[in-house]
């Protein structure tokens, strides 16, 4: 709550403005994430790249903790003998993280304002290709805080076998405390999550480092007691088993693009901190992400969802569970965990384009009092939670659907900046062309750039299909309807709101004729108390026409509202609707709807609609509600007003 009164006008140069005297009173919510914030202070919750790191990048370099094991479930079909194609493998998706980490650096540079795939296609595609990545986007980001916390829990719980039974509870209850952090605001936000991140960067590069110096003396040894290769028939090794490997490892690039959404949360100037930080964090996610791989196979580690080859690779170069084998797994567990924050940064912020463009519901464009996206925060945990429930927090059951959309993503993005410099090849030098996401200009080296955009955009359409086909029987379907249903409601919405535009459009309107010359008042009556007599002083000061409807279900109730209001009525008439099927709305709709439609020239209905205000909110669920169900319903007749008269007790 907001104490109006300490806001003093003030008349400084000429100009009327306020002071600065606000106080805000303790409520739970400031308790939880904390005081509003002005929105002058909007430059100041900027990031830095060190934070900037944590924030945007702890998605992708959390999928280093289950890429590899990812990959090797794949190849268990084919035994244990198959695993020695898990490296090769990976080196081909690191060759593929530089090419997407090129792309994405010119995006960030072109693209000042932030908004990644979906800007670049709906500056060079057109709005059917920015919708689609748009929906693919928000997908994955969906999928990302699901896979993300369940594969948390899988490490803790890999550590604490009886936790196993209480997995979804945990990951739920995860979501929800990042979903509070991040209400908090960007900042606040990115320094709680800079810790962790760090921590997780330095255990693995000890961890790592550990098992490196073993392998080189030559005393790395293998993995005591591993877990039990479950195939039941082995399967030759095939292209296709080695191409569904390949899929399951690509996990390893998702959140890439994360930080070319959002580059409007870094310091100025905002692309060169926000290319530098996505050239850290690939050139840390490829190290972590070849080494886990190698150091895996050198140890015959076993994919397993009772123990993950982080913890079998760790236990491993400690000789047990001491701890550091205990620091490494809750490093992982946090990162993981952490990792749900790069989709809470960039969902809000990438629903917030489609809204102000028309495509989502406008209420997602709202800034919360800590200036963060806070509706589309909560929209994500609610959506995040239910897939963990459905799931069982299961992270091979929803690997399936996870990567899918960020490749398709990434395809179009790329086909965008190719598109875009191609156009740039094709402006005079010093010409500029303003378009709504960002300055045209010709750029002399556009066909070096052209070429690049276009080999990255065949690389990642390719290892789309090949995810799409070799994954479709395990759950990629879903994504591929899921996709094209988004956005068929992403464009209904839009038609939506633009005829709803057209419709209020002040362009080519005359103003009416026919002026509105009489109230006409309807007042209904539940039974006479205060708060009716309150309402009925309001009525007869709008209009001298003024009549109380009461619909009758109990006969004998009814006979004691006529003879109050004989009594407190003060001389104003009483319509009383008899009801044998004891329906409230019904007849007060059906008698309001015969007056609209008999209305005299210039005159307008008016229902005044007591409204019962209890001292504390949780009372509403005391009391029927009878006036709220009566605005609603009230609402869908035309050429009717409705005013509320709130009582209080």
């Amino acid at each position: 709550m907001t104490d109006i009164s300490n806001y003093e006008p003030v008349v400084k140069n000429g100009a009327y403005s306020k002071t600065k005297r606000l106080n805000l009173t303790h409520t739970w919510s400031n308790w939880l994430i904390g005081k509003p914030l002005s929105t002058a202070d909007m430059p100041h919750q900027t990031i830095g790249k060190a934070v900037g790191l944590a924030v945007f990048a702890s998605d992708a370099l959390s999928s280093t903790a289950y890429a590899t094991q990812e990959i090797l479930v794949v190849l268990a079909a084919a035994g244990a003998i198959a695993f020695g194609y898990a490296f090769p493998i990976a080196i081909a998706i690191v060759a593929l993280l530089v090419i997407v980490t090129i792309s994405y650096e010119q995006t960030i540079h072109a693209y000042p304002g932030g908004g990644g795939a979906y800007i670049v296609a709906r500056d060079n595609l057109g709005e059917l290709p920015a919708q689609t990545a748009g929906a693919a986007l928000l997908t994955d980001y969906i999928l990302t805080v699901a896979v993300s916390i369940s594969s948390g829990v899988a490490q803790l719980t890999s550590a604490y076998p009886t936790l196993v039974p209480y997995k979804v509870p945990i990951a739920v209850a995860m979501v929800l405390l990042i979903m509070l952090i991040n209400l908090r605001g960007v900042k606040e936000s990115g320094v709680t999550f800079a810790i962790p991140t760090y921590f997780f960067i330095v255990m693995m590069i000890i961890t790592l480092g550990f098992a490196f110096v073993q392998y080189f003396a030559g005393t790395l040894g293998t993995v005591v007691n591993p877990p039990n290769l479950e195939v039941e028939t082995l399967a030759p090794i095939t292209l296709f088993l080695i191409l569904h490997a390949f899929s399951s490892g690509t996990t390893a690039l998702t959140g890439v693009e994360a930080i070319s959404n959002g580059i409007t949360a870094f310091r100025e100037p905002r692309s060169r901190n926000a290319g530098t930080t996505l050239i850290w964090m690939s050139i840390i996610l490829g190290v972590l992400f070849l080494s886990i791989t190698f150091l895996t196979g050198q140890i015959d580690a076993v994919p397993s969802e009772h123990e993950t080859v982080i913890s079998q690779l760790a236990r491993t170069a400690y000789d047990g569970r001491g701890i550091l084998y205990l620091a490494t797994i809750t490093a992982t567990t946090i990162i993981l965990i952490m990792a749900a924050n790069t989709a809470f940064a960039d969902f809000p912020r990438l629903s917030a384009l489609h809204a102000g463009d028309g495509f989502l519901p406008r209420q997602l464009t709202f800034r919360g009092s800590r200036l963060v996206y806070s509706r589309g925060i909560v929209t994500l945990a609610l959506i995040a939670s239910l897939l963990i429930m459905l799931f069982r927090a299961s992270v091979t059951a929803l690997i399936p659907l996870y990567a899918i959309g960020v490749f398709l993503s990434f395809t179009i993005s790329q086909a965008g900046m190719a598109r875009r410099w191609w156009k740039s090849g094709h402006l005079e030098p010093g010409q500029e062309v303003q378009e709504p996401g960002s300055i045209l200009k010709f750029d002399p080296r556009w066909t070096f750039k052209m070429v690049v955009n276009s080999f990255g955009a065949v690389c990642t359409a390719v290892v789309m299909l090949v995810f799409a086909v070799t994954k479709f029987v395990d759950g990629a379907w879903i994504v591929l309807v899921l996709t094209p249903t988004l956005v068929t409601i992403f464009f209904s919405i839009h038609r939506h709101y633009k005829s709803l535009a057209k419709s209020l459009s002040l362009s080519n309107y005359d103003v009416p004729v026919i002026q509105f010359q009489r109230h006409r008042v309807i007042l209904p009556v539940s039974g006479v108390h205060r708060g009716t007599l309150q309402a009925l002083n309001y009525a007869r000061n709008l209009s001298e026409d003024v009549t109380a409807v009461h619909v009758s279900i109990d006969p004998l109730d009814s006979e004691k509202t006529k003879q109050k209001w004989d009594t407190w009525g003060n001389g104003t008439r009483l319509v009383v609707l008899d009801s044998p099927y004891r329906l409230l709305m019904e007849p007060l709709l059906d008698y309001i709807q015969r007056l609209a439609e008999t209305r005299q020239t210039g005159e307008i209905i008016t229902i005044i609609v007591p409204q019962f205000v209890p001292a504390k909110r949780w009372q509403n669920l005391l009391h029927t509600q009878t006036a709220f169900w009566l605005r609603n319903a009230l609402f869908n007749i035309p050429d009717v007003v409705i005013i509320e008269v709130p009582y209080q007790t």
